[in-house]
């Protein structure tokens, strides 16, 4: 598979997710410019971690006019996969492309650990090889990874099986425990915590490469 990796301005993840998707898991991946108007054939979008350009005005508010993301927008219309992590999550809800959006932590400290996730049962295709229930261990690092949706919008979420993980402990105050939703076609992930940072045993734990394993599925 084709896998494209968007590279903003601040973006520190790209080669995390490069080597995971590439080396670990043998796909095809590419690295893609932000101000790229050319997807080049990718069959999956990743939008990785990291501090984007315009990130001191809000989280995401300018990298979501970089010319690639017109691209990355209508390939999701299309029903193209797309997954953003953490900063990535954070560009995705202020394109639009997923509903809520992501606050400072509840304790106004960023936050860099390891967390225990279960996987919720979601109607999306990147969850296809995680059973519901099941947990896991991954790292999180970010300073505005409180995910908030009004009553509405997080009954909607609940309803129509949009939650795709959730914390065990919640470290940030995100609310109803979200750690990670589709949009409502399935086919538009964002997490905050990062599976590409811990895809090999080398680092002490490759639970992220199951994770990895089902979205690249």
């Amino acid at each position: 598979m084709k896998v494209g990796i968007v590279v903003f301005p601040g973006s520190n993840c790209d080669e995390d997710a490069f080597h995971a998707a590439g080396q670990v898991l043998g796909h095809q991946p590419q690295m893609l410019w932000h101000k790229d108007h050319d997807l080049r054939g990718s069959e999956l979008i990743i939008l990785p971690g990291g501090f984007s350009y315009g990130d001191y005005l809000r989280c995401g508010a300018i990298a979501r006019f970089a010319p690639v993301m017109e691209e990355v927008a209508a390939f999701a219309k299309k029903g193209g996969p797309v997954i953003g992590i953490c900063n990535g999550f954070q560009i995705l809800t202020e394109a639009g492309l997923l509903p809520g959006a992501l606050l400072q932590n509840a304790n106004r400290q960023y936050i860099c650990q390891d967390v225990v996730l279960r996987t919720e049962k979601a109607r999306t295709r990147f969850a296809s090889e995680l059973t519901p229930g099941e947990t896991f261990r991954i790292p999180i690092a970010h300073g505005d990874g409180n995910y908030f949706i009004d009553d509405e919008g997080l009954k909607r979420l609940e309803g129509e099986g949009q939650v795709v993980f959730r914390y065990l402990q919640n470290p940030n105050g995100s609310r109803a425990d979200i750690a990670g939703i589709v949009n409502s076609s399935g086919n538009v992930l964002g997490m905050m915590p990062h599976p590409e940072r811990n895809a090999e045993p080398l680092l002490g734990n490759a639970d992220g490469r199951r994770v990895l394993a089902s979205f690249l599925h």
